[in-house]
């Protein structure tokens, strides 16, 4: 299967790129919820919300910088090793999570296999999970991300889409 041009142009390449677009975004209203969201830096829940995601190389992987109506959140990315193989690793602050890229259709769909707090492996029944795509919608990137976790419930999810910028 072949992923819609669009979510290809997003990944492709290693030079500095921005996207940039609208987007919708929920927050969780418990407390651990909202604390969490805080200390990462999760946009705050609104309707038509400008976004923008910068991108940029770095040690031998890619940093995302999402500007979410100017709350800005990053996440670092890179290509699992040993254990993680064959995953992308994302890093949020002290957490890392390994997903599992999976192509289903016209979907690129992230599907976490497990987690790390400053590389100790934490409990898989505590694993942050949901729901999270991308794909192309109208000849535009789509996102669909929703990180909820096991006692917290949801934490933030955000959708909406994009095009590249210049």
């Amino acid at each position: 299967m072949t992923l819609p041009k669009q979510v290809q142009a997003l990944h492709l390449g290693t030079h500095a790129r921005r996207w940039s677009g609208v987007s919708q975004v929920r927050r969780g209203s418990g407390m651990l919820a909202r604390a969490i969201a805080a200390a990462i830096g999760f946009p705050a829940a609104g309707a038509n919300v400008p976004v923008t995601v910068a991108f940029h190389s770095e040690k031998g992987g890619e940093r995302w910088t999402r500007d979410f109506a100017g709350r800005r959140f990053h996440s670092w990315q890179r290509r699992g090793a040993g254990r993680n193989d064959a995953l992308l690793v994302e890093r949020f602050g002290l957490i890392d999570v390994a997903l599992a890229l999976v192509v289903e259709g016209d979907r690129l769909t992230l599907v976490p296999r497990r987690w790390f707090c400053l590389g100790l492996p934490m409990p898989k029944a505590l694993l942050p999970k949901g729901t999270t795509f991308e794909t192309e919608v109208d000849g535009r990137f789509v996102f669909d991300v929703e990180i909820a976790a096991p006692v917290v419930g949801l934490i933030v999810a955000y959708r909406g889409s994009l095009l590249p910028v210049g």
